[in-house]
Formats: C-alpha cells, structure tokens, sequence
C-alpha cells in the first residue's frame, strides 16, 4: 500500500528539466506517475549501458574470423591463430575494471547526488565506446590502444548499476518487488537486444560503426537522465509510505511498517533520510545472506556474460542445418537469448513474489538451466528451429536468477532490518553483490577465449559446472526459507501457492 503524503515544504534536488517543465512537479503529477517515469527513466538508461557492452562480441567474429582462409582479413593484432585469446583478454580488462570499479562506486553513490553521478558514468562509457571504435578509421592495430579503452570504459560502467538500484530501492517498496524489479530488470536483455542488432546491422559499413552508434546512443540517455531523473520523492516534496510486514531472505518477519507514521519513509523519530550515514564497506559483507548471493551470482553471471560476449561468435562458427551464417546473421539471431531473458526475469519475478522466496526461486532457475545448456549444444544445431528454441529456453533459464539476484535480492538485503532501515545502504550492498558477480563475469569470457580453441564441448562442460556450482551455494539460504515457511504453518506452501 503506497499514499502520498502532503508535500514538504522545502525541496531538495529538483533536476533542471522539471523547472524547465514546472508541471510536473506535485502536485500537478502524482506519485505513481513519477514512480512509473522513474522506472521508465532508469531503464532507458541501463538499456542504453549494455547496448553500449554489445559491440565487442558482435565484431569477434569480424575481427578474428578463424574459419577464413584470406590472409588479409580480420584487424590486427587479433587476426592470427591467437585472436581468440587477445579478444578474451580484452574482455577481461573490461570486466575486471567494471567489478573493481563496482565496489568504489557503490560506496561513492551513497554519498554523492545519485543523478550526477550516474549521468558521468553515462558520458565516460559513450566517449569510451566511441573511442574504441574509432580505432577502426585511425587504422590502430596495438593491443594495448584497445585494453586501455576497455579499463577505462568498464570503470564509467561500474557507475551504472549501483546508482539505478538504489533509485528503484528509493522509490519502490518491498510489496510485488520481484515481479517489478524482474519486469524493470529486463532492460538487460533490451539492451543486449537493441546493441545486438544496431552494431550487426552497420558491420558492413565498418566495424566501427558497431561502437560509435551504442556510444552515441548512451550520450542521449545521458542528458535525459541528468535532465530528468528524481533521486528519491522527498526531492520532489513527495513521501513514500509502506505498510506491510518485509521479509528477510530467510523468511523470517523482520518489522511492521505500520509503525512508520509521519516521521518519514523507514526512519526513527528526529531522523530523516539525509543524516542516514552509510554503512561501511565491511559490515555490508556480514549482512544475512549477502556473501551467499553474492558468490552465488559470481558463477551466474560468469554463464550469462560468456553468451553476451561469446554468443554471436559461437554461432558464426557452428553450422546450424549444415550452413554457417554470417557475420550480421549470427549477431542478431544472438539477440533470441536476450529475449528468452526478458522473459526469464520476468517469470522469475513473479515467482518469487508468489511463493516468497528468492533463493527457491534462483535455484530452480539454476537447476533446470543445466540441461537447457546441455540439449543447446548438442540439438541447436539440427534446424533454425530447434537452435531458437533451445537458446530461447537457455537465456529464460540463465537470466532468471542472475535478473531476480542482481534487483530484488540485492535490494531485499540492503532494506532488511538489522541495518534499521538505513536505504543508504543499498547501493553498497548493490555493489558488493554485482561487484563480486562481475568478477565471475570478467572470468567466464577470458576462459571462453581461451578454451574454445579446444572446442565448444569444453566451454559448455565449463558453463554447466558454474551452474551448478551456483546452485549448491544457496543451499542453506533454501533450506532456511524453507524452515521459515514450515515455521508459519505452511508445510504446502510451495504447491499451493503455485496454483
């Protein structure tokens, strides 16, 4: 249940476009629809940030094509027999900076304006994305021209997730948190998708126009959101209030919000939401069920980010019905996996609402993506059909939990109650979770680059393996959500509330 609260009299952040737009301001726009633009807002700019991570794996295969004969084709220094290799490096240079990054800006956007912060990280990736593909006209061919990009660019991507979390968390509540941060959440796969089939559809004018057109993209939304987007309501006069009962990862009920009067949003009498101090770096790591997930989403996003930046490669290189598609075919019959992703999120969710709990939901996702992955490697290659099919299925399954861990749990962990509500918590718990996710995705694409020259059985053995490895590590957070459910007199409670 969310009301709106008669205005503050005095206004804290108001970005330059509602004075440029003085209606909509409250009370000409009411909570929900700056609720709905806020979603709207973020999501265009996260979209934007991973249309903008697309473009190397689109041209992989342009770069270093291994199954073409012509000397002169492929760009230097990834046309030789070790190009695989420098394009895994390259990836990792990007993710490692992007998780290590990751930790320093989810404790810097809980103390800095959250808008500016998220609008500079959106102008350094645009800028670096287009830098990178202006390699192609300044006819660079030095590795070490295209690694530096790539660190400096993963470091401005670091800045996007932590600070789109902490908005949502700011002005959405725990009630249908799943299903709208799953639904929210598909502005990955949207992304992936527009990435895929912008920087796929100009290959053949240049690979270089597959990076100056993402980069461009993400400079727009930049200006958007520093035009536009509200931090929290209270910058805006407005206040959100919560009346129900949160849960904690385990199940357990941690507090009443009906206490919450007109004090403020989750705070203690004589406190208001600018004095929260944030929470330290470390004890964010001991917060409940924290470093479970964040493990647990370092095998996830390992799988998830091997496809987004593999997938197109693999494809161009497999023969589906005994022919091999080119260059601008395998990049957007890629972007089905980030469809099935869309869904993935979604449905996960939604689950996880209706049956209230997070680490079931994941491990399901987790178990049952095993042999999704095992009948895509060997059946996908039969007819166009079945290769759509399968790798729609895969990216449902793969993205589901990675999607439900990296929203609404992150955002669960950093609003529990052992913190007293403290929401400055949230971009650094959002942080430590992703952060140690983007380790596991830093790792999944170098591996790839490397193990694929020994063939595609083996990055696929690699990719079950992590799979299941994520699922054995939300074991005891299942088996206390569990516990916590038979603890309420609900020892059926999975069966009936799927029903």
């Amino acid at each position: 249940m969310q009301e709106l609260e008669t205005p503050k009299t005095q206004i804290q952040d108001v970005p330059l476009g509602f004075n440029l737009f003085p209606n909509l301001k409250p009370p000409n726009k009411t909570l929900t629809f700056h609720q709905i633009f806020v979603l709207f807002l973020t999501f265009l700019a996260y979209a934007s940030f991973h249309a903008s991570r697309k473009p190397p794996s689109i041209v992989k295969s342009v770069l270093s094509p291994q199954d073409d004969h012509n000397s002169h084709s492929g760009w230097a220094p990834f046309d030789d027999s070790h190009g695989p290799h420098r394009l895994g490096e390259l990836d990792l240079a990007f993710l490692l900076a992007y998780s290590v990054g990751m930790y320093f800006s989810g404790h810097i956007g809980d103390q800095i304006n959250l808008r500016v912060f998220l609008s500079v990280g959106m102008v350094g990736s645009g800028v670096f994305t287009v830098v990178f593909g202006l390699g192609y006209w300044w006819n660079v061919h030095v590795l070490g021209f295209f690694v530096v990009v790539q660190i400096v660019c993963g470091l401005f991507q670091s800045i996007g997730w932590p600070c789109v979390v902490a908005v949502m968390g700011n002005w959405f509540g725990k009630s249908k948190r799943g299903l709208i941060m799953g639904a929210w959440n598909s502005h990955t796969s949207v992304g992936n998708i527009v990435g895929s089939v912008v920087a796929s559809s100009v290959l053949g004018f240049g690979w270089g126009w597959s990076f100056a057109l993402p980069g461009i993209l993400i400079l727009l939304m930049a200006v958007l959101v520093y035009l536009f987007l509200v931090v929290c309501p209270e910058d805006i006069g407005l206040v959100l209030m919560e009346k129900e009962v949160e849960m904690s990862v385990e199940g357990e009920a941690l507090v009443n919000s009906d206490k919450m009067e007109t004090e403020g949003v989750g705070l203690d009498e004589g406190e208001n939401f600018e004095t929260k101090a944030a929470i330290g770096f470390l004890e964010a790591w001991k917060l409940p069920g924290v470093v479970q997930f964040a493990f647990c989403l370092f095998f996830s996003k390992l799988v998830a980010y091997t496809f987004l930046y593999w997938l197109p490669f693999y494809i161009r290189h497999t023969a589906v019905a005994g022919v091999h598609l080119s260059h601008k075919s395998a990049g957007i019959l890629s972007a089905i996996f980030d469809v099935g992703g869309v869904v993935g999120g979604v449905l996960a969710g939604f689950i996880s609402d209706k049956i209230e709990a997070r680490a079931v939901t994941s491990v399901m996702f987790l178990i049952l993506s095993v042999p999704a992955l095992v009948c895509y490697r060997i059946y996908g290659s039969i007819s166009m059909f079945a290769n759509v099919l399968l790798m729609f299925l895969s990216g449902l399954l793969v993205n589901g939990p990675y999607s439900l861990i990296t929203t609404a749990v992150a955002a669960d962990l950093g609003t529990q109650s052992t913190i007293n509500g403290n929401s400055r918590a949230l971009a650094t718990v959002t942080a430590i979770i992703d952060g140690t996710g983007s380790v596991g995705a830093a790792l999944g694409p170098l591996l790839a680059g490397y193990i694929s020259t020994r063939g595609w059985n083996s990055v696929f053995f690699m990719l079950v393996l992590s799979l299941s490895i994520a699922g054995l590590l939300l074991f005891q957070v299942v088996k206390s959500e569990i516990r916590g459910k038979q603890n309420e007199g609900r020892w059926l409670w999975l069966g009936t509330c799927l029903m």
